[in-house]
């Protein structure tokens, strides 16, 4: 089931989306530090925002895949079986 915030990823441009992730690796960096150094009112925005991260990668994934021409694709899925 998709989330709201992963609905309103799809819609945004590719640039934004990078934006997103930049400033959201900039916030968790700073959550860690604050959080190590005079703790946090609620740690548990750590892992909310580590999860918004992964969104955000997997939408710039997935559209790096739409992009991919066939014989990129047909390359790399013989990549993910070598891997096994």
């Amino acid at each position: 089931m998709a989330t709201k915030r992963y609905l309103e990823f799809q819609s945004l441009a590719t640039e934004a989306i990078g934006v997103e992730l930049t400033q959201a690796q900039g916030d968790i960096v700073r959550m860690k530090f604050d959080h190590g150094s005079k703790g946090l009112q609620d740690p548990s925005q750590i892992g909310v925002l580590k999860k918004e991260i992964a969104r955000l990668k997997t939408e710039i994934r997935s559209r790096e895949i739409k992009a991919m021409s066939t014989e990129e694709l047909a390359g790399r899925s013989k990549k993910r079986f070598r891997r096994n």
